[in-house]
């Protein structure tokens, strides 16, 4: 049979460079199922060589960080108390434009896997959704698609849904981003390493059958979406939770009986990626029969085997002695467990079919940090923001009727309630959620047992982005640090879901190096370090004709610690009576907002104020105030700015306020611009005196501004209407968007 070449290679998405690297790595041609091995671990999705040298330079160690990133399979970080919580986020965009129900459900799938390998229990779950425009029938056929998938897999599953966030966008119409979080709970010192340690110990498989599902979905992943893409859907994966509950189970159960060595969740090539990473990790090797492997179709080809993508899967290496207690394990909850292999001190990976070598390449050479290829791509400032450095902010004229575009605001698609969509997820499954009832800017799930939350978030405003990489960059760290800090909790670490456009694209690998050179700043500003995460290239859409990437989205899903849940701050206003304060840096500056965006119909135009230093200072002022007890609530301002803000407050509780803009600011501005590092507090009258002379102690810009009272908004003496009105207008947008 003739070898293999260049062609098919090239087929298989590899370049001629990386061709030819492979047959010097191996010292001869490669034959198709060497060449099928080498396509998907040196895509871009497994081997991260488009943004490895950029992913670097984030700050990836802290005093609290168990493992650093990219060692194991989620961030660990220590919580006190003798406990860790292991957490990550990750993409599943492609899948899920493709076939958004099953794309959207693995995606959720796999995350969990990756927090439960390690040996910690998922205990909450989240997600970061960007649509295209909703009017369109094709936008509300995936966004029904991927919340089905997301609340019946997680609902089964078992592990709640404690938060999230929604966007649209045109650049997302037909790439749309599902980014996964899962967060877990573990005793420290008894997590489980992705290694495989120990020649001579055998190789397990678990869990369910192997089939043709995924094939190649890590290559297909590392590609455009084009018009012929669905033809690709083999390479979407099909999940089960029930049997993904069980595997959790068993998976547990297995870790504590001491007998495990190493273990993998099977995700982005499947066996070939697990294999290849945990011996490359030891320096071993593995001899792998692949006709061992439990197939749920007959005649599977060895490659096919290789690369497929089934779920509710992992590989495990076992203590010799320890196999009959393993499989023992395993078949109390009716699961697969079947040794396909041994472990080696080769460092090569020699796989076989019914005693045939079928494959053998080096470990080393495959994986990211070995021999998979590193690229810098060319980097070029984007055309279009040469627009926004000519936007003039004397040209946004102040209207005449500010009800009005309050009540515009109040129903666009990115501020509007996305109540239709969370409804749809079990929040409380496992009753640790705190915040279901009672709304925060973070979610808060309670360690039980303990007096300790975690505070969980997932934030990125890809407009910002879009507009300055650099600084939008930051704004994402900057922002979910704050969600966290309103609830009273520290922010301590981050993981983050990285969605771009092609990189061989010049102007997106400068918003991606920009971008991630802006996050890493923030991070290491807040101490917050990158546990780990995951590249999502090549996401674009047809714009009027035209292929665009999408706006570039650096989603951050941050982890904070609260040490007593007793400090926990809500958003809702509490009492009539209180006193409502904005606390940081109040300006006229007018940037990107909903406002400008909506209103003035202009899309190009600089970032919000943001000053890093001032936003730290704000934010650890306002934890110190919490911790003090002089906070009643807390609520950012975001987008839709001080009134979206002051409205979803007194939306939650029922209770209006009344507010006077400081004369010195333009009414519009004050109202709904979206410059950063600010907060809406409430406190009792009587802490009103102490609560001014603490921030003024330590130089934070805090203005009274109103009171919180009745069931109207009254702002400078003009009534806006009922709290009421608003939530009906807030409540019912998407549901009815999706309704028609």
């Amino acid at each position: 049979m003739q070898e293999p070449g260049l062609e098919t290679a090239q087929k298989l998405g590899l370049q001629e460079n990386e061709y030819h690297k492979i047959c010097e790595v191996l010292g001869r041609s490669p034959n198709f199922t060497e060449l099928s091995i080498y396509s998907v671990m040196w895509s871009e999705h497994c081997s991260y060589k488009n943004s490895i040298l950029q992913l670097k330079k984030l700050p990836r160690k802290g005093s609290r960080l168990l493992v650093e990133a990219g060692e194991e399979n989620a961030g660990l970080v220590d919580i006190g108390d003798g406990l860790a919580c292991a957490f990550k986020i990750e993409s599943h965009n492609h899948p899920s434009a493709i076939e958004p129900y099953q794309g959207a459900a693995t995606g959720v799938g796999g995350i969990h896997r990756d927090i439960f390998t390690m040996g910690a229990r998922p205990i909450a779950a989240l997600n970061s959704l960007r649509f295209g425009n909703p009017d369109l029938q094709h936008t509300k056929k995936l966004i029904r698609g991927v919340v089905k998938g997301i609340g019946n897999y997680g609902n089964s599953f078992g592990v709640p849904t404690v938060g999230g966030e929604v966007y649209f966008n045109d650049c997302y119409n037909q790439n749309i981003l599902v980014n996964a979080m899962s967060a877990g709970i573990v005793e420290v010192g008894k997590t489980v390493s992705a290694c495989a340690d120990g020649p001579g110990n055998p190789v397990f498989i678990v869990g369910s059958a192997t089939g043709k599902d995924g094939i190649h979905g890590a290559t297909f992943a590392s590609a455009d979406l084009t018009e012929n893409s669905s033809q690709d859907l083999p390479a979407v994966q099909v999940g089960d939770p029930f049997q993904e509950k069980l595997l959790l189970e068993a998976s547990l159960e297995a870790i504590a009986t001491g007998q495990i060595v190493g273990m993998q969740d099977m995700g982005a090539a499947g066996i070939t990626c697990s294999t290849s990473e945990m011996s490359a990790k030891s320096g071993t090797g593995m001899k792998i029969w692949l006709d061992k492997v439990p197939t749920r179709q007959q005649n599977m080809q060895a490659f096919e085997i290789l690369l497929s993508e089934s779920q509710e899967r992992m590989l495990i290496v076992c203590r010799q002695d320890g196999t009959e207690e393993l499989q023992k394990v395993f078949e109390k909850w009716d699961l697969q467990c079947v040794q396909i292999g041994v472990v080696t001190d080769t460092g090569i990976l020699e796989y076989y079919m019914h005693d045939e070598k079928v494959a053998e390449v080096p470990a080393e050479s495959l994986v990211l940090g070995g021999g998979a290829p590193v690229y810098e791509r060319e980097s070029v400032r984007p055309h279009y923001m040469d627009k926004i450095d000519e936007f003039s902010p004397a040209l946004v004229l102040a209207p005449d009727d500010l009800i009005d575009v309050a009540k515009r605001l109040i129903s666009t698609p990115n501020i509007a309630s996305k109540t239709w969509i969370s409804n749809q997820y079990d929040r409380m499954v496992r009753t640790g959620t705190m915040t279901s009832g009672r709304p925060a800017d973070a979610s808060i799930v309670r360690i039980k047992g303990t007096q300790k939350a975690i505070a969980l978030t997932v934030d990125c405003n890809s407009g910002y982005v879009h507009a300055h990489p650099y600084e939008g960059g930051m704004i994402a760290v900057a922002e979910a640090a704050r969600n966290i800090s309103c609830t009273g909790a520290l922010p301590v670490a981050i993981t983050n879901c990285l969605n771009f456009g092609n990189p061989y694209n010049p102007e997106v690998y400068y918003q991606f190096e920009h971008a991630l050179k802006g996050m890493g700043d923030a991070c290491r500003k807040f101490d917050t370090p990158v546990t780990g995460g995951n590249v999502s290239f090549y996401n674009q859409s047809n714009i009027h004709g035209k292929i665009e990437p999408v706006y570039p989205t650096p989603t951050i899903g941050m982890l904070g610690i609260l040490d007593d849940v007793a400090f926990m701050t809500t958003l809702d206003f509490k009492n009539e009576g209180d006193l409502i304060f904005l606390i940081g840096k109040q300006n006229n500056h007018i940037g990107l907002s909903e406002y400008l965006i909506h209103i003035h119909g202009i899309d190009l135009a600089p970032c919000p104020y943001f000053n890093l230093q001032e936003e730290f200072d704000m934010q650890s002022s306002l934890r110190a105030c919490i911790q003090k007890g002089f906070v009643q609530s807390a609520h950012d301002v975001s987008e839709g700015g001080i009134f979206v803000s002051l409205t979803e407050s007194a939306m939650c509780s029922g209770i209006g306020y009344q507010i006077e803009i400081p004369f010195e600011f333009r009414n519009d501005i004050f109202l709904f611009g979206e410059s950063q590092g600010r907060v809406i507090i409430t406190c009792k009258p009587s802490n009103k005196t102490e609560l001014i002379a603490f921030f003024n102690s330590l130089g934070i810009e805090n203005r009274f501004i109103g009171t919180c009272v009745g069931e109207n908004i009254q702002i400078n003496q003009s009534d806006y209407g009922t709290v009421q009105s608003y939530k009906d207008m807030y409540n019912t947008v998407l549901n009815h968007k999706m309704q028609n």
